[in-house]
């Protein structure tokens, strides 16, 4: 974990509830992903392209099911990211499921993957007002 994560960690430790849990798993996973371009090529790569450019996109954000978090990520980092953060591993592909689309959308706001589209402390804390 590299100093901008440090100091990000410990001001959304000092936010309580559910979005704080959430920032901290997006951070993780953001972390261990290389960024936007690696999470999203990941996605890419299982067959969800036309998921993740509507993400990208400037129209609607199309759904990702928890089924589907987990067959891209893999059962056993989906577990183990779970049991970082305290959370069971149905509860945490919901938790991405759920707001892994609005992340991307937020950190893409027109419509591509540019080089300010890695502020992801930005996004997730304009997320938690």
């Amino acid at each position: 974990m590299g100093v901008f994560d440090t100091i990000a960690a410990s001001v959304i430790d000092q936010m309580a509830g559910e979005k704080a849990g959430t920032a901290k798993i997006a951070i993780e996973m953001f972390n261990q992903y290389g960024g936007l371009s690696g999470i999203l090529a990941k996605f890419q790569e299982n067959g969800l392209a036309d998921i993740t450019a509507s993400w990208v996109g400037t129209g609607e954000n199309k759904p990702i099911s928890s089924q589907q978090i987990t067959d891209v990520l893999g059962a056993d980092i989906i577990t183990q990211m779970a049991k970082k953060f305290d959370l069971d591993a149905n509860g945490l592909s919901a938790q991405l499921a759920e707001n892994l689309p609005k992340v991307v959308d937020k950190m893409t706001p027109n419509g591509e993957v540019s080089k300010h589209s890695n502020d992801l402390f930005k996004v997730v804390m304009s997320m938690m007002k």
